[in-house]
């Protein structure tokens, strides 16, 4: 069991998953400044008014994109395994805690009929945003992960994600919240047509 710093954030991290940190509190730069030094990692947990989450992501700083006078930077950090608190501890400026590895129950066998589904389910909401977007091959390990990380995606059904044991589980999901992303982009792109229609109209 190892114990680890913990980053409590408004946002969920993924594995694979790479996202900017403005680090300004001097606990966390305490914290970063550590894992600079020995290369190693901290756990981002997700927070907010409900509490901080058990099950977060192992991070490591991925590069420093900017240092400040005062000590804060500016650093892009990317999304290792998971893992899921057991205990928290105590002694230091930021939070700490026992973690065990989050792994996919064994025995779930892989679902390439899901796993095309959303490759295709990506591939067709890139297409409706306009956007050009390399789609990730269905065969590859976690896709879920790799697809999800590149997608907004609210906070709560990321840590769902997150929190799933089950790789077919996760495509499931993932293609739902995909398919429901590319309807609102159309049904917007619906609505802006008819109101440039209803504008063009005389009195």
């Amino acid at each position: 069991m190892d114990e680890i710093g913990l980053f409590p954030l408004g946002i969920v991290l993924l594995p694979t998953e790479v996202v900017p940190l403005h680090i300004f509190e001097d606990r966390y730069k305490e914290l970063i400044g550590e894992c600079l030094d020995s290369g190693g990692e901290f756990g981002l947990v997700y927070a907010d008014e409900d509490g901080v989450r058990d099950a977060g992501t192992r991070a490591r700083v991925a590069e420093v994109l900017d240092r400040f006078d005062d000590g804060r930077l500016n650093v892009l950090v990317e999304g290792g395994a998971r893992f899921k608190v057991e205990r928290l501890t105590r002694g230091r400026s930021f939070m700490t805690a026992q973690v065990e590895p989050l792994e996919d129950d064994p025995g779930v066998e892989p679902d390439e009929d899901a796993a095309e589904r959303v490759t295709e389910a990506f591939r067709a909401l890139a297409m409706a945003a306009g956007a050009e977007a390399e789609v990730p091959e269905p065969d590859l390990p976690s896709l879920s992960f790799h697809v999800a990380a590149r997608v907004e995606i609210a906070a709560d059904a990321k840590q769902e994600l997150l929190e799933s044991r089950s790789e077919p589980e996760r495509l499931g999901k993932l293609r739902a919240l995909l398919d429901g992303a590319r309807e609102a982009i159309l049904a917007a792109r619906r609505l802006g047509e008819h109101a440039k229609k209803n504008g063009s109209r005389l009195p």
